[in-house]
Parts: C-alpha cells; sequence; structure tokens
C-alpha cells in the first residue's frame, strides 16, 4: 500500500496529492502499526520534497521579479 521512499524526482502536484491521500488514510485509524509508520515516513519524505519545490519556486520568482535593470542574471541552482 505505501509506495517506496521518495528518492525520485516526482512533480509537485503529484507528491501533494499522495501526501494528501496518505493524511486521509491514517486519519481513519484502520492501517496497522507498521503501515502507519511506513505511512508517516513516506509522508515526511512527500513533504520535505513539497518544500523543497516550493523554496525553489520562491526563489526563481524573486530572481525573476528582480527590478534592478543592472543586475547580472545568475543561473538558477535547486538544491
Amino acid at each position: 500500500m505505501v509506495k517506496k521512499a521518495v528518492q525520485e524526482e516526482i512533480p509537485f502536484e503529484e507528491a501533494l496529492s499522495e501526501l494528501e491521500s496518505l493524511v486521509e488514510t491514517m486519519e481513519k485509524g484502520e492501517l496497522s502499526l507498521e503501515e502507519s509508520l511506513a505511512s508517516f515516513e513516506r509522508g515526511v519524505a512527500l513533504t520535505r520534497l513539497c518544500q523543497q519545490a516550493l523554496k525553489a519556486a520562491e526563489q526563481k520568482i524573486e530572481i525573476l521579479s528582480t527590478n534592478s535593470s543592472e543586475a547580472e542574471l545568475e543561473p538558477f541552482r535547486g538544491d
């Protein structure tokens, strides 16, 4: 039932949707302890992935919205 740990890059929307699904499943209280722990671990990994994606988007927006016409463009480095 629980997917493998988040090591691959998955789109933000997919990660968020899976996270929401995990929360709904866990809130029902029908999982065994082992399943709950595995779901929690997957949820933490998905949360971190979403946070990283949001941080990268925020940095991109900040770079793009700089009002200085003299500012040099720098390559974006996502973590």
